[in-house]
């Protein structure tokens, strides 16, 4: 089997590269995605030359390099059609289960078997597309099962991260059961997470959420009590939670599936959105997400908390109210309007200046949002009158 032409393949920039790194090959997820017939979004390309000849031959080729990663060997080539990671061959010298520290290498066999999944150890040849697999990723890759390259308990010893990788790439390639021996040796290994910094835990778990559909796997992995030590919280039935929330979504989000496994508390929620590390809207939707409303409300929370936010707790609620997704649907593309008015015109209708005039707009607010948002003057002069006539 070969790797097919394809159009990032065929890129001027792509071409580029390659043409002033003879001998380098296409290199991991590019290769196994591209062999599926998945589009490929991030490019690597692995070769025998040194990092600094590789910057030093891009910089002659006129190629912009970035060193995102020298000392491991690897840089960024950026063209204006498109950006490529290009790493020199290495096997690893020493691992602590989160680091570390590699040699160069020339031997190709060597670089493939530092890296995690037989899949992921493919290199292609940029010209013919002929596939090098040292280790049989290409008929674990027909059967659709993700597979340790080696012993999966050593596998996991070098980077502890691997074991939330295991699930998340059997997740988006895996059919039926995962491997055994990888299953066993991940669930003897959980507690090995803890050591993990909560940024890289955050990222893997995001990136097994936007799975299509990650309920399967989510439930192995909560009957396995693989997340446990970094998430506790999750519930007995947050799968089937999950389940609920992924059949009824337009498009996945991870926030609001991270909700679904979790208990409805605004203080559990901040603590969780704290330790993983999450940014401040993540946090901020995450959290939101413990508020919950009827329908007659969402119109409120979203101009208060945002149409995002809404549509997540209505689609969290849906299993039991089914017209929610109807509901979210009508503020899938829904823009927060410029509220009308301002003290300044509940003044100019005589409202005394002071903390009147806040109380007074909050119920301009109120009866405008009840109202429908409405932007026509008539219509926002009759809620101002109202407002500034002194009724609560």
């Amino acid at each position: 089997m070969k790797l097919v032409a394809q159009p990032w393949m065929q890129l001027a920039g792509t071409r580029r590269v390659l043409a002033a790194l003879p001998g380098a090959r296409f290199v991991g997820g590019a290769v196994r995605d591209g062999l599926l017939g998945l589009p490929v979004t991030d490019v690597d390309v692995a070769t025998q030359l040194p990092p600094q000849t590789v910057a030093e031959r891009l910089a002659a080729a006129g190629i912009k390099v970035v060193p995102t990663g020298i000392a491991h060997g690897t840089v960024t080539a950026v063209t204006p059609e498109i950006s490529i990671e290009i790493t020199t061959l290495r096997r690893d010298v020493t691992t602590d289960g989160r680091r570390a520290t590699v040699a160069f290498t020339d031997q190709w066999q060597e670089d493939a078997a530092r890296r995690d999944f037989t899949i992921n150890a493919l290199y292609a040849d940029p010209d013919t597309g002929e596939i090098d697999d040292y280790f049989g990723g290409m008929a674990d890759l027909e059967a659709r099962r993700v597979r340790f390259i080696g012993a999966p308990l050593e596998r996991i010893a070098e980077d502890h991260l691997r074991i939330l990788r295991f699930f998340r790439f059997h997740a988006r390639f895996g059919i039926g059961a995962p491997d055994a021996d990888g299953m066993a040796a991940c669930t003897a290994r959980a507690n090995d997470l803890m050591a993990l910094s909560r940024e890289r835990i955050r990222d893997e778990v995001s990136k097994l959420l936007v799975v299509t559909d990650p309920t399967p796997t989510v439930a192995l992995m909560v009957g396995a009590g693989i997340l446990r030590p970094v998430l506790p919280e999750i519930l007995p039935d947050g799968a089937a939670r999950l389940a609920a929330l992924v059949a009824v979504e337009p498009e996945p989000n991870w926030v609001r599936r991270l909700a679904a496994l979790l208990p409805v508390d605004t203080a559990l929620l901040t603590e969780i959105a704290y330790r993983l590390r999450l940014s401040n809207d993540e946090r901020r939707r995450l959290v939101a997400t413990a508020t919950r409303f009827d329908a007659a409300e969402m119109w409120r929370f979203a101009w208060h908390d945002g149409a995002a936010s809404a549509i997540d707790r209505l689609l969290l609620d849906a299993a039991i109210h089914p017209e929610n997704v109807a509901h979210a649907a009508t503020l899938a593309n829904w823009q927060r309007p410029k509220m009308p008015a301002t003290g300044r015109d509940l003044i100019a209708r005589g409202v005394t200046v002071g903390p009147d005039v806040s109380r007074r707009l909050e119920l301009f607010e109120t009866a405008w949002i009840d109202a429908g948002f409405p932007l026509d003057s008539a219509r926002v002069g009759e809620l101002l009158d109202r407002a500034s006539g002194g009724q609560a």
